[in-house]
């Protein structure tokens, strides 16, 4: 079942947890991007689902254009205030796939953990129209892991997820796939379907270390958890901090970053 129509809302509804938890995105993923495609004062640059604006500012340092699309009222109204001191950034309110947008105007349009809420077929051909010839399009993405340095906290973790959230969404036991060099292979080729061209890839890593409580609090900004029905989100919560504490009260996130790369000719 594609669950995207009624979890892609959902973010909005959790600001400010949003903003402190989610996490931005390393230095050596800009540099990619930038040795790909020069991004100057005289670039008109659009971002697709940016949240909080975990992946803005390093773009706006460049002195570019950067129109926010974002779904989100109240993240669009943070955005606003955020940037405030960019006079060169605006945000549109709304589904990318909805908005109008300017053809053969853009030099990159880049998205963060944000495009696959877009529906491929709608998407791709949008960012195409979008961009002038040597246009780019970035797409990346962070991609957490748990507990490689406990497993036994990873286990019982699994079972408590098990009780709770596969049984929430009826999701088959032991389905769950880590995300591996092939799935960005895998997505990196999707831009070619739509005419796109210059395919690259990249892969960063990096660990991150959260307290039970701080652990909870990211949970609570993922849209499939916030979804949960909150008796049994609550007591699904509850479970994992209690474990966390049982384990030594502290978590460590295994962090696998892609980036996917695609030109318009």
């Amino acid at each position: 079942m594609d669950y995207r129509n009624e979890l892609g809302g959902t973010f909005d509804t959790a600001v400010s947890a949003y903003d402190k938890m989610r996490p931005g995105y390393v230095d050596e993923l800009y540099t990619e991007i930038f040795n790909y495609v020069h991004i100057d004062g005289n670039s008109n640059v659009v971002e697709v689902g940016s949240g909080s604006g975990q992946a803005t500012e390093p773009v706006l340092r460049t002195g570019c254009t950067l129109t926010a699309v974002e779904y989100g009222e109240n993240f669009s109204e943070l955005l606003k205030r955020k940037f405030k001191d960019y006079g060169k950034f605006s945000v549109i309110t709304g589904k990318f796939e909805d908005v109008e947008m300017e053809e053969n105007c853009f030099d990159l349009v880049f998205s963060a953990t944000a495009f696959h809420w877009v529906p491929e077929e709608k998407g791709y051909p949008k960012v195409f129209s979008m961009l002038k010839s040597g246009g780019v399009f970035a797409r990346f993405a962070n991609r957490p892991r748990n507990s490689q340095d406990d497993p036994e906290l990873a286990c019982e973790i699994d079972e408590i997820y098990d009780g709770h959230y596969n049984k929430y969404y009826g999701v088959k036991a032991g389905t769950k796939k880590w995300f591996t060099e092939d799935t960005a292979r895998e997505i990196s080729l999707i831009p070619a379907k739509y005419g796109f061209t210059d395919i690259k890839y990249y892969l960063f890593h990096r660990e991150r270390v959260f307290t039970a409580e701080e652990y909870i609090q990211l949970l609570g900004t993922y849209s499939d958890h916030i979804a949960i029905e909150e008796k049994i989100r609550t007591e699904f919560f509850s479970k994992i901090e209690d474990a966390i504490n049982r384990h030594g009260g502290k978590i460590t996130i295994s962090d696998t970053l892609d980036l996917e790369l695609a030109r318009k000719p």
